[in-house]
């Protein structure tokens, strides 16, 4: 009865967005009828006579910890088994393809809206021996037919925000019951933990491990990051990362007028990167950041398919993937979701690099990480648009000081790694029973 009232519930909100949801399938219409139970060929193709773990990623900051993590996993699986992945958005999907290509690029697929049709389409052409959902993916739909299907469930990089984890207090009575039905929570924190045993988790089903972001790296090669080094021929380079919209004034903004307006000022030949954190901002960033001086994009850059010296004082990151490989050829990296209250986005691209990073006050998405790299004198908080300006011009100015914050933050980053290992080790553990 509870999971009729859930699906009647989720019929009904489908219908009062459906204008949204009717752009949306405009927009991504290629995965739609993924998401509602269609199982691509390819797919069965590839999980053809062979065992399968079932990894979900919602979106491009998942697909990113999640690589190693796959990568791993297959390894300790051995011979006769696969890994698929599963996206909820269409960058997401864009990068897991590029990352989980290869002899078995039909592997990766968009995840099925939690209708029981649709979940249960990819459960008999999976017949998964696991699901792995990275950091806070639950649906309740998707968790009954899997317990129904006896396919256990484990929640990788498990994490509960503040807003969560105050939602979760007020309905725990429901929303403990969805907890319980997932058999292993690998969470990122001591915190995090108890947060998902508060909430309804059962406490025998939880382990803080660690965070899978400490274990990130960026790609070996980017052309992009390589073109912007030698297009800069020696200039300053400050990263303005995973920047956000908000409802007065973008990030963008705020960094162009209040940061860089001073850095321009005292640097006059300093490159600024920006790279916003959605893709279907890459046009209003570009148009807004044409009106503070001459901008390219980094698409523009990969079309002249040599590295020329930039006349431009601006490059707008409008690629996937490649702002972790961007960040290493900075000066000073910029952190966003932060000067807007987002909860903020990882400092740990840009901090495996020996860079200064600069962060606003609202990081609680990374509490426990941002929380190291303080007590490590790693990071530089700001709290308004003056400490952006004082604390950008700090560390383009005094270069022996900005190394040594940049390599403080560095050896947080290491001696955080491990998580990695521990998590595959305990999937593993899963499926060998």
């Amino acid at each position: 009865m509870g999971m009729a009232l859930y699906s009647l519930l989720l019929v009904v909100a489908l219908a009062v967005c459906s204008p949204w949801w009717l752009a949306r399938m405009v927009r991504y219409r290629a995965g739609m009828g993924q998401r509602l139970g269609r199982v691509p060929e390819e797919l069965r193709a590839a999980v053809a006579e062979r065992q399968v773990v079932w990894v979900h990623a919602v979106s491009v900051g998942e697909v990113l910890a999640g690589t190693r993590l796959v990568g791993e996993l297959e390894e300790a699986l051995g011979v006769g088994w696969v890994v698929v992945v599963s996206t909820t958005t269409a960058t997401g999907q864009a990068l897991a393809k590029e990352r989980f290509g290869g002899a078995d690029s039909g592997r990766v697929f968009y995840y099925p809206l939690d209708f029981a049709w649709a979940v249960r389409a990819y459960l008999r052409a999976l017949q998964p021996k696991l699901l792995v959902l990275m950091e806070s993916e639950l649906w309740p739909r998707m968790l009954v037919e899997c317990g129904r299907a006896g396919v256990p469930v484990a929640v990788v990089n498990a994490r509960v925000s503040d807003r969560s984890y105050a939602r979760g207090l007020r309905v725990r009575a429901v929303w403990g019951r969805v907890l319980r039905r997932v058999d292993l929570f690998l969470a990122q924190s001591e915190e995090d933990a108890r947060r998902l045993v508060a909430m309804g988790a059962r406490v025998d089903a939880v382990r803080a491990i660690g965070n899978l972001k400490y274990d990130v790296r960026a790609a070996k090669a980017s052309r992009v990051a390589e073109l912007i080094k030698e297009a800069a021929a020696g200039r300053k380079i400050v990263v303005a990362g995973s920047t956000v919209g908000g409802r007065c004034a973008s990030e963008e903004q705020i960094f162009l007028q209040e940061g860089m307006g001073a850095v321009w000022q005292s640097y006059s030949d300093t490159l600024l990167v920006l790279a916003p954190r959605h893709p279907e901002r890459f046009d209003e960033v570009y148009e807004l950041a044409s009106h503070f001086g001459a901008t390219v994009r980094a698409t523009q850059l990969l079309q002249r398919g040599e590295a020329t010296a930039l006349t431009e004082r601006i490059v707008v990151l409008d690629t996937i993937g490649d702002l972790a490989a961007v960040y290493g050829v900075a000066d000073v990296a910029f952190v966003g979701g932060s000067l807007i209250p987002r909860g903020g986005h990882n400092p740990l691209e840009s901090a495996q690099f020996s860079l200064p990073v600069v962060m606003g006050p609202s990081y609680e998405n990374f509490r426990d990480v941002v929380g190291k790299m303080i007590a490590e004198d790693g990071i530089r908080i700001v709290q308004d648009k003056a400490e952006l300006e004082t604390a950008l011009i700090e560390l383009l100015t005094d270069r022996e000081a900005a190394r040594a914050m940049g390599e403080r933050g560095r050896r947080v980053f290491e001696q955080q790694q491990g998580a990695t290992g521990r998590a595959v080790a305990a999937l593993v553990g899963m499926v060998q029973r």
